[in-house]
C-alpha cells in the first residue's frame, strides 16, 4: 500500500492543530481539499483517524499510532535530506529547538544568532516551553533538540549537560535589600514582584514555587522580556527573579543589584536532549555541536560535575 506524502502532512498538521482548516493551511492546502484528501486517507487505511467535535478534531487511538509514525517517516525524510545537501552548498534544514526561559535568554539566543549567520540555509523553529514539558515532546517527535532545567533519566532520551546558572533576585539599587548579599525565597515575597509574561517558563516556576511557600505572589505588571523587566526593576516598581546570565550586564553598569538565593532550586542545571533511538539531521548535530562549543556557555560547566 502506498502513500501521498502530502497527504500525511496533512494529517500531522490537522492533528497538530487540532482544527481541518488551520491544519491545511499550514500546509498551503484549501479546508475543501483536505477534507477530500484526509476521507480518502481514512478509506485507504480503513479506519476513523479523527472525531469530529465542536471543539475540532479528536484524533482516534488509530490516529495517535499514524501521528507517532508519520513524526518518524518525515524525521527521517529530514534527516535524508540533511545528509544529501551537505554535498551541495553548505548546511540546509530546518531545526525545531524548544528551551525553557533560562537557558533561552541567558545562552541560547547568542549562539543561535551566530550560527543562522554562518548557515544562511537552515532555518529555526523556537519555542519557549516550561523545563517539565521539553523531555515529553522531545519523545513525541514535537522538536529536534530541547533545553533545559534539571538532569533527564527517560528511556528513549539522551542528554547531555549544557550550561550551569542560577536564579537571582533582581532589586532596585535603592531598595531595602540591596544592602544583602543574599536572602530567602519566603522574604522576597514579602515585596511587590515584576514578571516575565503569564505563559512564560519562567513566570510559571514563580508562581509555582511560591504556592509552595503557602506565601501570596504580589505582581505588580507583566512585561514581555526580561529586558523590560529589568528596566522595571531600576525604575522601582518591584524586584524580579532573574538567571544571572540575563541580569549579568546590568550588574556590570550597576543598573540592578541582585541577592544571590538560599534555595537549591536557584542552581540551574541546564541540559541538552534529544532522541536517543535516532540521529539528528546533519544540520542539527551541526547546531548541537556549536551550542555546546560556544565558549562563554561552555564556560558555566567548568568545575561542574554531572
Amino acid at each position: 500500500m502506498s502513500y501521498d506524502l502530502t497527504d500525511l502532512k496533512l494529517f500531522l498538521a490537522i492533528a497538530e492543530a487540532g482544527n481541518l482548516s488551520n491544519g491545511a493551511s499550514s500546509v498551503h492546502i484549501t479546508a475543501s481539499s483536505g477534507s477530500y484528501r484526509l476521507k480518502n486517507l481514512e478509506h485507504a487505511l480503513g479506519t476513523a483517524l479523527f472525531v469530529r467535535t465542536p471543539r475540532g478534531m479528536d484524533v482516534t487511538p488509530a490516529g495517535k499510532i499514524l501521528v507517532a509514525h508519520v513524526r518518524q517517516l518525515l524525521a527521517g525524510l529530514e534527516r535524508m535530506h540533511g545528509e544529501v545537501g551537505r554535498f551541495s552548498a553548505g548546511l540546509k534544514g530546518q531545526i525545531r529547538l524548544l528551551a525553557n526561559s533560562s537557558s533561552l535568554n541567558g545562552f541560547v539566543v547568542p549562539s543561535l544568532s551566530r550560527f543562522l549567520v554562518a548557515h544562511p540555509n537552515v532555518n529555526i523553529d523556537l519555542e519557549e516551553r516550561t523545563s517539565q514539558s521539553i523531555p515529553g515532546a522531545i519523545a513525541a517527535h514535537e522538536a529536534n533538540i530541547g533545553i533545559m532545567a534539571g538532569d533527564i533519566d527517560i528511556p528513549g532520551l539522551k542528554s547531555w549537560r549544557y550550561a550551569v546558572d542560577k536564579l537571582v533576585l533582581a532589586v532596585p539599587i535603592g531598595h531595602p535589600l540591596a544592602r544583602k548579599a543574599e536572602i530567602r525565597f519566603g522574604e522576597a515575597l514579602d515585596f511587590d514582584f515584576v514578571c516575565t509574561g503569564r505563559s512564560s517558563s519562567n513566570f510559571l516556576f514563580l508562581r509555582d514555587t511560591a504556592q509552595d511557600t503557602g506565601k501570596q505572589l504580589n505582581v505588580r505588571l507583566h512585561a514581555n522580556s526580561f529586558d523590560t523587566v529589568l528596566t522595571l526593576v531600576e525604575q522601582g516598581v518591584g524586584v524580579a527573579l532573574i538567571p544571572f546570565s540575563v541580569v549579568a550586564s546590568a550588574l556590570d553598569t550597576a543598573r540592578v543589584a541582585a541577592l544571590d538565593l538560599r534555595e537549591p532550586w536557584a542552581l540551574r542545571k541546564l541540559s541538552m536532549v534529544v532522541r536517543a533511538e535516532e540521529e539528528l539531521p546533519s544540520f542539527a548535530a551541526a547546531f548541537a555541536e556549536f551550542l555546546l562549543a560556544d565558549p562563554r556557555v561552555a564556560a558555566t560547566r567548568e568545575g561542574q560535575s554531572g
